[in-house]
């Protein structure tokens, strides 16, 4: 048995690296991301890789526009005429994925109706028609029940005509058709067998996988995936797609970040892996609902703060999503006691390396191979200015800072499905009502 521990650096000469088991020579080679250098088919436009989602040949920016929020009733939503200069701005600077959701604007309400955010995105592509084929444009189908050949066909063709485009870039499942246990808001994690047996599902794997096909075959959409989703949803497309002897899934999309590195480690990223199903990874909520731009450390958000003359002052002039009471509840995971020592501990790291700690957590997704494209939603045109340089520039987080970022990871693996808090007498339930754990 060959055990090697140090709580130094260790100098790995040749002649030391042939005498080590193939696992570990490997593990102590210099590290090296897929997102570092170009790999053959990807390409670099105005500074901005462009990297395949799988097998599909779709060539995606790493950074891309997430549009939950675009014309929504948040307080801080971008209008449309926002919106409209953020496409200006991010095509300029070689993004081309724009993710969307027949769902979206979240929150809505009368005056800002589901559907609005796919009609202001087609509102931009209107002005010019050359503008259709610079875009890669991804959006869902709202998951659940919904999912059934008929609504995905009849669905998709409500969100053709609000894009005003015949054709779709990337077509997925918004959370699974089937019960799984992190489709949901909240800390729930183990499964139950209990709730799955009772559950109401929509298609099958076979239905989901055969209606995808036809639309590729069609010409309707260019791919298909799936988000919220896990290695079993992953896998049971993938395979219900070989044995119709159609398109698979290209890409699963799912909430990433230095607080929730779920995927890196529940088997999606090796299912995913180029050598095994060759599918891209589109990354949203990589700032953890804003929780890793820093701006909640000094003061609380307002649900936490127990200065309640200030948090009612939070909540009247918020910072984020995060000061507003029903946002605030719905997204507490990023805040749980393990995520907030966690985000302290980054946060000491970042100013340490000279930058602030929405650069490090951004420039961390852009080193990880597990990550395609990152979605990012931006309020303003000026953060969305400050964040396109942080994926079209040369430097790199040291590997120095990258093995202590992980070393906080190694404290706690899951921080946001980790809690400090859970009453005695609340027997399965989580803080939003989920069960736990």
């Amino acid at each position: 048995r060959f055990v090697l521990r140090t709580s130094g650096a260790v100098a790995i000469t040749p002649g030391l690296r042939r005498l080590l088991p193939p696992f570990l020579a490997g593990a102590l080679a210099p590290r090296a991301s897929a997102a570092s250098v170009p790999s053959s088919g990807d390409k670099v436009v105005n500074g901005m890789l462009r990297r395949s989602l799988g097998l599909s040949g779709i060539l995606v920016s790493e950074l891309a526009l997430g549009t939950q929020r675009w014309g929504s009733s948040d307080f801080n939503a971008p209008d449309e005429a926002a919106c409209h200069q953020m496409l200006d701005i991010a095509t300029a600077n070689g993004v081309n994925l724009v993710d969307t959701a027949e769902q979206y604007p979240i929150p809505s309400d009368r005056q800002h109706p589901e559907g609005s955010t796919e009609q202001i995105i087609g509102s931009w592509l209107a002005k010019d028609r050359r503008r259709r084929g610079e875009l890669v444009i991804a959006s869902k189908i709202t998951g659940g029940r919904n999912v059934t050949p008929r609504n995905i066909e009849a669905d998709l063709q409500g969100t053709l005509r609000r894009l005003g485009t015949d054709y779709l870039d990337v077509y997925l499942l918004h959370w699974p058709a089937r019960y799984t246990p992190q489709a949901n808001w909240g800390q729930s994690l183990e499964y139950n067998h209990q709730l799955a047996a009772s559950a109401r599902e929509g298609a099958s794997f076979d239905e989901i996988a055969a209606t995808m096909g036809k639309l590729v075959e069609a010409g309707t959409i260019r791919g298909w995936g799936m988000c919220n989703d896990n290695a079993y949803g992953l896998m049971g497309s993938t395979m219900a797609a070989r044995l119709l002897g159609t398109t698979p899934p290209c890409v699963m999309q799912n909430d990433y970040s230095m607080l929730n590195r779920r995927i890196e480690e529940n088997g999606l990223s090796e299912a995913s892996a180029p050598w095994n199903e060759n599918v891209g990874f589109m990354a949203y909520n990589t700032l953890a609902g804003g929780v890793l731009t820093g701006k909640y450390l000094e003061v609380p958000a307002a649900p936490d703060d127990a200065d309640r003359a200030r948090a009612q002052l939070s909540a009247k002039q918020p910072r984020g999503r995060m000061d507003e009471l029903s946002w605030g509840r719905t997204l507490y995971r990023y805040r749980s006691g393990p995520a907030q020592e966690a985000t302290r501990a980054y946060a000491s790291l970042a100013k340490h390396a000279g930058m602030p700690l929405t650069e490090m957590a951004l420039r961390w997704c852009r080193s990880r191979s597990a990550c395609t494209s990152v979605l990012l939603g931006t309020s303003s045109v000026e953060q969305l200015k400050q964040d396109v340089k942080y994926f079209t520039d040369d430097k790199r987080l040291p590997d120095e800072l990258l093995w202590e970022i992980d070393r906080v990871h190694m404290r706690n693996r899951l921080p946001i499905f980790s809690s400090t808090r859970v009453g005695k007498d609340w027997y399965g339930e989580g803080e939003i009502g989920e069960p736990i754990p």
